[in-house]
């Protein structure tokens, strides 16, 4: 067993608090293309820029450009959990892993039986009426055309914090409450580049600060153990 592995199972085995920060990484050993790895979503060629059709005022002013660009590049229905989550999921289980805290929107930690998990970007798989807030699942966006629409005619859209959108600050209290507390926090699959949740990292008071991520991370976290390599490979071998 590699050492930094083995160093990385010491800690888990002797912690009862561990909460796990995720990022794009963790789901693309499911298939799910991240934004900025090379073959990501930001090197793709489109008639404007990801972060432009995914905005809140394109989605106001070119809906179904928006819905045309989100149904083809942001939905993956077919992805199946990998390694990661189903051995978070596993920690969960067994009373070690208080929350999964992640910046994804697809859905595969509660799909590996993960519960308590914390979506700061949303998820694909809510959707709502703008006009009476009547809620549906994603078929409801994945199986229409154009602009999905409510039965009282209202536009339907996606639950997912969109570029000029706020965070949930409910959900962002909560995440904080749990790193804070936190005897072990596992940062995994992301960069940190992406605020204001990249920032909550700095909360975390305890001594094992672990990041697991393929190729470096963003920020200067000061972390005690760090991993170079994808996620689901690192934590199969505990």
């Amino acid at each position: 067993m590699d050492e930094k592995i083995r160093k990385l199972k010491e800690m888990v085995d002797s912690s009862d608090n561990i909460v796990f920060f995720g990022g794009a990484g963790v789901s693309t050993e499911s298939g799910i293309k991240d934004f900025r790895s090379v073959d990501g979503l930001y090197s793709q060629k489109f008639a404007y820029p990801p972060e432009t059709m995914l905005s809140h005022t394109f989605y106001v002013q070119h809906k179904e450009e928006f819905f045309d660009f989100y149904r083809t590049k942001m939905l993956a229905l077919d992805a199946k959990p990998n390694a990661a989550h189903l051995k978070l999921a596993q920690w969960e289980r067994e009373g070690k892993l208080k929350a999964v805290i992640t910046q994804n929107i697809d859905g595969l930690h509660q799909a590996a039986g993960s519960h308590e998990v914390l979506e700061l970007h949303g998820s694909v798989l809510r959707n709502y009426c703008e006009r009476c807030h009547a809620f549906y699942g994603v078929e409801a966006v994945a199986e229409s055309q154009g602009i999905p629409h409510c039965k009282c005619g209202g536009a339907i859209k996606p639950d997912v914090v969109l570029y000029e959108e706020g965070l949930d600050e409910a959900v962002m209290d909560q995440a904080l409450r749990y790193i804070r507390q936190a005897d072990m926090l596992i940062i995994g699959g992301t960069s940190l580049v992406v605020y204001p949740a990249a920032g909550l990292v700095r909360y975390y008071r305890g001594h094992k600060l672990v990041v697991i991520n393929k190729g470096q991370t963003g920020a200067d976290v000061g972390a005690d153990l760090v991993i170079d390599g994808p996620i689901g490979q690192v934590l199969s071998q505990l």
